[in-house]
């Protein structure tokens, strides 16, 4: 696959991984290397602020892949910022994965909230990728201030539901002047296949791996699903018919 350039970063991998909700590290870790990814996100509310040497799970990962911070739980401008300035002190890295949720129950993102955060963070030297809805005019303004890549759901966070709105991504995707990762509602790896055959340039999930019965089986199969749809997004699909399309010629059949 061709480099996935997101701010001043490359990346081979084009799946992403969260880290929550594994039964245990060990798993986590080795759900990671059966994935290839490059990237993995961690809530900053998880880190050790206590005693930051301590092992935790930051120190486990950050030798092995990008740490992406979020700012997972916040519902207010003023948290958000808050977070994002304590993962840059903390974790010594200017990304921030944004997260302003709207309302508990839905976990959808206060989209109001999200460009006015986006823009006052992008003035302060963050990269921030943030997390909104399936809403082409949403993603717009949200690389209009500055967002270096933009992340609408397929379907309400942990449903594992997939792509609840397809032709809405796909239309954010021909759109979209930065890089479009979709998150949130993966529940298999067709579901990540569908996404980069609408044109996402990448898939974030973590659910459908942490709590698969078999993890690394799964982080395994989202990888190739991602892969295929890569691929087959590039190599052209045919034409959806409503009636049958004889692959043989219909000519010098046998007793005409």
């Amino acid at each position: 696959m061709d480099t996935l350039c997101i701010g001043e970063r490359k990346f081979s991998s084009r799946l992403f991984l969260g880290t929550a909700g594994y039964p245990n590290n060990q798993t986590l870790m080795a759900a990671i290397e059966a994935s290839g990814t490059e990237l993995v996100t961690v809530a900053v509310r998880r880190i050790n602020m206590v005693h930051p040497m301590e092992e935790d799970l930051c120190s486990l990962l950050r030798d092995r892949v990008t740490l992406l911070p979020n700012t997972s739980c916040c519902h207010t401008t003023k948290e958000a910022l808050l977070t994002a300035e304590l993962s840059r002190d903390l974790l010594g890295t200017s990304w921030i994965k944004l997260e302003l949720i709207g309302d508990r129950t839905l976990l959808y993102p206060d989209n109001t909230e999200l460009i006015k955060a986006t823009d006052m963070l992008v003035r302060e030297g963050f990269t921030v990728l943030p997390y909104c809805g399936d809403d082409p005019v949403v993603c717009r303004r949200l690389a209009d201030v500055g967002a270096a890549a933009v992340m609408p759901l397929g379907s309400p966070i942990g449903s594992g539901y997939g792509l609840a709105n397809p032709p809405m991504l796909a239309r954010i995707c021909a759109e979209s002047t930065v890089p479009v990762i979709l998150d949130a509602g993966i529940g298999s790896a067709s579901d990540a296949a569908l996404a980069m055959e609408l044109g996402c340039s990448a898939v974030l999930t973590n659910t459908a791996i942490a709590k698969a019965y078999d993890p690394v089986r799964m982080a395994r199969a989202l990888k190739h699903g991602v892969e295929g749809g890569y691929f087959a997004a590039r190599a052209g699909r045919i034409p959806k018919h409503f009636s049958a399309q004889a692959s043989s010629p219909q000519f010098g059949l046998v007793g005409s």
